[in-house]
């Protein structure tokens, strides 16, 4: 009979201590998971939305010109709608119908948003179409939270 109650007694206090230890070894985990959370940002501000336009250095799809107005424009443009926004150069690259690579200088201007909505992307996709006609383009590509978009 004692040792019934012995086992009666043990039991719940191992899957106390069992209960326990998960606990202990979860917020452990949970800790190490946000680490990058505790650090200096924590709690600071931060945009998490970007738009992107990459404006073509060409008019009529292959004659070289000079983007800055274009770039200005759409620096403009995206302040405007988002408060600010940053250009930077680079270079693009695809296959033509005939397999070979063309490369041509692009700029891309970007913003951080805060309220990303329907209206705003809208907007975006207005403007790249307005920026498609006047240089002349077979499409203007957009960029919206990593996914790329050709606007045609």
């Amino acid at each position: 009979m004692e040792k019934k109650k012995f086992f009666y007694w043990i039991i719940p206090m191992i899957l106390f201590i069992g209960f326990l230890g998960n606990a202990v070894y979860a917020a452990g985990q949970q800790e190490t998971s946000n680490g990058k959370q505790s650090s200096a940002l924590k709690g600071q501000y931060y945009l998490e939305d970007v738009v992107k336009i990459y404006v073509p250095s060409t008019y009529n799809v292959d004659q070289p010109i000079d983007n800055t107005p274009y770039v200005n424009q759409s620096l403009e443009k995206f302040s405007e709608m988002f408060g600010g926004a940053t250009a930077i150069d680079g270079t693009g690259a695809w296959l033509s119908d005939q397999d070979q690579l063309v490369k041509e200088k692009v700029t891309i201007v970007y913003s951080f948003a805060e309220d990303l909505d329907k209206k705003k992307i809208n907007q975006v996709v207005e403007y790249a179409k307005s920026l498609k006609e006047e240089m002349k383009q077979s499409s203007v590509s957009i960029e919206v939270n990593g996914k790329m978009y050709f606007i045609e």
